[in-house]
């Protein structure tokens, strides 16, 4: 997480009238916490989170993340082992024990939930055993090791796996992206320096590129202005789930 956020940290402290510091959080609802009592003033957060700090902390979004076709997109991707020749589907995950990252995660829990719901006609009930894990990188491994004869992992982590023993079953349709948002009490000086100097760059231009390279892959293909109703696909989501009987960022 440092390696590969420490850089974009520097290029804000570099491009800003503002000295960043990079706070890394050991789960999604720490995020939440330091927001709504002041520790940090803005978070990379994922559709989930981010609902959960509009209402609690109030945030205000600033920017979403591009995939590397520019879209303010991502998607989640269904895996089993290579070598698991049970599972070659999502509709074979049936009966067979499956692993979802942590509770508070939009693409390794909600928006897989939502998908095997809604589009696979398959419920928790359906498979033998399932559980939240707290990392995606620790379902890929588990996964890896026969704890679990499946999962689901956000999709630049999965392609992180591929050709490590790892296949791809299926994936979600596609959702909003990560975000970036600012505390409500933030200065807007603050903010608009932070678009103006994410907004210039270009992922197509190799000076940029050479720089954005060293970030973390799902911020380094660019950014663009979003809105809050942007992420009303994931308010449908929770409806959606909660009308089902699943209690969301709920340990189960």
């Amino acid at each position: 997480m440092f390696k590969y956020y420490q850089p974009f940290v520097d290029y804000l402290s570099k491009k800003t009238p503002y000295k960043f510091e990079l706070k890394i959080s050991q789960d999604y609802g720490t995020i939440v916490k330091y927001l709504v009592d002041g520790t940090i003033d803005v978070a990379i957060l994922g559709g989930f989170t981010y609902l959960k700090a509009r209402k609690e902390a109030g945030v205000v979004p600033i920017l979403g993340t591009l995939n590397a076709e520019k879209k303010p997109l991502c998607q989640a991707i269904f895996i089993a082992k290579e070598d698991n020749k049970e599972i070659n589907t999502i509709h074979d995950i049936k009966g067979k024990r499956f692993a979802f990252a942590s509770e508070y995660s939009t693409s390794g829990n909600l928006a897989p939930l939502y998908y095997l719901y809604s589009k696979e006609g398959i419920r928790l009930e359906d498979l033998a055993e399932y559980r939240n894990l707290k990392y995606h990188d620790s379902v890929a491994r588990e996964v890896l090791r026969g704890n679990f004869d499946a999962g689901v992992v956000l999709g630049s982590v999965a392609m992180q796996y591929k050709g490590m023993g790892i296949k791809f079953i299926g994936k979600t349709d596609p959702f909003p992206s990560f975000l970036i948002v600012a505390r409500p009490g933030a200065a807007p000086e603050m903010v608009h320096s932070i678009e103006k100097a994410l907004l210039s760059l270009d992922y197509d231009d190799p000076a940029c590129r050479k720089i954005m390279d060293s970030w973390d892959v799902n911020i380094r293909h660019g950014f663009t202005k979003v809105s809050d109703s942007d992420y009303d696909v994931i308010r449908k989501m929770v409806s959606y789930l909660n009308k089902e009987g699943i209690r969301l960022g709920v340990k189960k």
